[in-house]
């Protein structure tokens, strides 16, 4: 039996604030490097997400977490 995964745009906001908190992202490239860190089956439904929210995946990483909140300013 498959069990499907769902990605909301806040999951994958979360997932990859984590990825630029552990240095494996920088905020200036592409969305679409995020593919390297899901497999294919997940990355073509976090791919239908992001482009349901209208982000292309040539945007920037800062685009999709520009929400960001800072508690140390």
């Amino acid at each position: 039996m498959l069990h499907s995964l769902y990605y909301s745009i806040s999951a994958i906001q979360d997932e990859t604030r984590q990825l630029l908190e552990s240095g494996r992202l920088t905020r200036s490239q592409p969305i679409h490097t995020l593919c390297r860190f899901f497999r294919d089956r997940e990355w073509c439904q976090i791919e239908r997400e992001l482009e349901g929210n209208q982000y292309l995946l040539r945007d920037r990483i800062g685009d999709l977490v520009s929400h960001e909140c800072w508690h140390n300013d």
